[in-house]
């Protein structure tokens, strides 16, 4: 299946007959074909384009992320330095998607503040489509301003020119001075009230591509994408020297400052894998923050130019909070998963029980990725890894026929009708599979579906189509009433 490549189309993966069949089904079950369609193409967007937002310390990025994106999640406080868990959200503007990776954190007082920006914004732009570059107009440019924009002109890659913090007519001017930096027209923002926003955005829409430059490695014949992740010294570094074969020098003496990416091609079971290594957070007792964000930015970047994400868990700890939240990072960007847990040979009886009980219980939600047991110290377990990876990625390819699915749907629903909420039962009434690269699911109801209705659906696909190694992505529309219509 690795010919399927998105091909943008409101049919997202169908096929004409099966488009066409379809969409008779819709109107028999009383469904707006504009509705149909618009929910099709919702589903079948292939991966979204990525949208950075750089700039030095207290400018207003994060609260310009959160005015994107419209609701407050990324942390906004007046020091640098604020940690976050999560750094890339997805937002919509004028019925576009998008995903937004915010870089707000900063390790001025230990690396330099040039150190800091430049790392931050590499790490951002490598995975980015196209920048949002934020300037505080009251401030003017800087140096440290001036050294972002040498960096923005060496990625080359399209930037937008936010002047922040113009919160009225009376700041156009120093917004109009920034025309200075060589980037183009400056956009006059009050990213806390919200003023100017909008024209900022309609000129993102125009930077970013209109399909997603992200085709991974199969449109090409290219080798697929391997991403190792995990906290910092789990043993991703060990692990890819040793399917590699060789010793690489992959993390920098100071945390958060290795600037290449670590892209190793590895010839593994007669096939060449791309893997792109995450190391090169070095934890310090005193930049415990700061590398934590460093690991969460390097991670998302590496994630968005993945197909697979393989998640190294260092089993002679606990599994972590850190731990599952790079799990989810990797399910919520739609990637194929693997988990391997490393040391394994070092393992005694008893703390082998206790992790097996740890993942029955912390790793619950994935119940569905293939698992390695690994020693990258000792190789041991090491040709088990490519079938895991072809497996999770057969799984993220996998798509089920809409014929077959309502089969299975309408069996389902008989044998396992959802709960009488309210004296009503809402029901499924047919779907579609709209698109792949992950699985993604459009059920046409006649009411709310619960989420835990929901689970139950992914958990039977499952069982039924296998899908192993992938998130699978379901949304449902619900039957509008017409009666009220004139």
């Amino acid at each position: 299946m690795n010919d399927q490549i998105d091909s943008g189309d409101e049919h997202g993966e169908l096929g004409d007959a099966e488009y066409a069949d379809f969409m008779e089904l819709a109107a028999l079950e009383g469904f707006e074909a504009e509705e149909v369609e618009g929910a099709i193409g919702e589903a079948g967007h292939g991966p979204l384009p990525v949208l950075a937002v750089v700039g030095r310390p207290n400018v207003g990025k994060s609260t310009l992320v959160n005015r994107i994106i419209g609701r407050r999640e990324a942390v906004v406080e007046d020091k640098p330095g604020v940690t976050r868990d999560r750094v890339t959200y997805e937002a919509e503007w004028a019925g576009r998607r998008f995903k937004v990776v915010d870089t707000g954190g900063w390790e001025q007082d230990v690396l330099g503040i040039d150190a800091s920006v430049a790392a931050q914004a590499e790490y951002a732009i490598e995975a980015a489509d196209a920048v949002v570059f934020v300037v505080d107009s009251t401030v003017g440019a800087t140096d440290t301003d001036e050294a972002v924009v040498r960096l923005l002109r060496k990625a080359g890659k399209p930037v937008v020119l936010c002047a922040n913090k113009v919160d009225g007519p009376s700041g156009e001017p120093d917004a109009t001075a920034l025309w200075s930096l060589g980037l183009g027209e400056p956009h006059p923002v009050s990213s806390l009230h919200g003023r100017g926003t909008g024209d900022m955005l309609d000129a993102v829409l125009e930077a970013l591509p209109d399909p997603p430059a992200q085709t991974f490695g199969t449109a090409v014949g290219g080798p697929r994408r391997i991403a190792l992740i995990g906290r910092p010294n789990v043993g991703k570094s060990s692990l890819l020297n040793k399917v590699a074969g060789q010793e690489r020098v992959v993390v920098n003496e100071v945390a958060g400052t290795t600037r290449d990416p670590v892209d190793e091609l590895i010839e593994l079971g007669g096939t060449v894998w791309k893997f792109i290594d995450t190391a090169g957070i070095r934890r310090r007792v005193h930049l415990q923050e700061g590398a934590d964000y460093y690991a969460s930015l390097r991670t998302a970047a590496a994630v968005e130019k993945a197909e697979v994400a393989v998640v190294l868990i260092d089993t002679s700890e606990s599994i972590s909070v850190q731990d599952q939240r790079i799990i989810t990072m990797a399910v919520e960007a739609g990637r194929a998963l693997v988990v391997a847990f490393n040391k394994w040979d070092t393992l005694d009886e008893e703390r082998r029980y206790y992790l097996e009980r740890e993942i029955e219980t912390e790793l619950a939600q994935i119940a569905w990725a293939p698992r390695v047991n690994v020693s990258a110290r000792t190789g041991r377990h090491m040709e088990k890894l490519v079938p895991a990876i072809e497996t999770a990625l057969a799984g993220w390819e996998t798509r089920v026929p809409t014929g077959r699915l309502n089969a299975f749907l309408g069996e389902l629903v008989a044998a396992h009708p959802h709960p009488i909420r309210g004296g009503k039962q809402p029901r499924i009434l047919f779907g579609t599979q709209a698109g792949t690269k992950p699985p993604r699911f459009v059920l046409f109801a006649s009411g709310f579906i619960e989420h835990g209705y929901r689970r139950f659906v992914e958990r039977r696909l499952r069982e039924e189509f296998g899908f192993e190694g992938t998130p699978i992505h379901i949304s449902v529309r619900v039957r509008e009433k017409r009666g009220r219509k004139k």
